[in-house]
């Protein structure tokens, strides 16, 4: 069953501009690991957040930091969470993200699906 979707799209060059201007922000809103990648990457990444969010129907329990995108072997993008928000995620009920994320011509982009998948009894 789908629990919510979620959706965001970030103008990459305002958000280096945003990120130029205040440099703690990176610190705010990257993990440690997220924080090497470059800027159009980031800032799919920052999409991908805000999809969460939008995924979950707000942003009660969820801090930034305690997002982290990782990437599989394949390329093939997913969430790694901690803290209040792995537990914000699991009070919905949610079992299953499902993330996509693209940047291209000044734009990046994501797409989130919260799923609970129910196991057989």
């Amino acid at each position: 069953m789908i629990i919510g979707t979620g959706i965001d799209l970030v103008d990459i060059p305002r958000f280096e501009n945003t990120m130029s201007r205040t440099p703690r922000l990176m610190e705010r809103l990257f993990a440690p690991t997220e924080r090497e990648l470059r800027l159009p990457s980031l800032a799919a990444r920052y999409a991908a957040k805000e999809a969460l969010i939008k995924a979950l129907g707000g942003s009660d329990g969820v801090h930034w930091i305690e997002i982290e995108i990782g990437s599989e072997e394949s390329g093939k993008p997913y969430f790694r969470l901690a803290g209040s928000t792995a537990a914000a995620v699991e009070e919905r009920g949610i079992t299953h993200l499902h993330l996509t994320m693209s940047h291209d011509a000044g734009l990046a982009t994501a797409f989130v699906i919260a799923e609970r998948i129910e196991q057989d009894a």
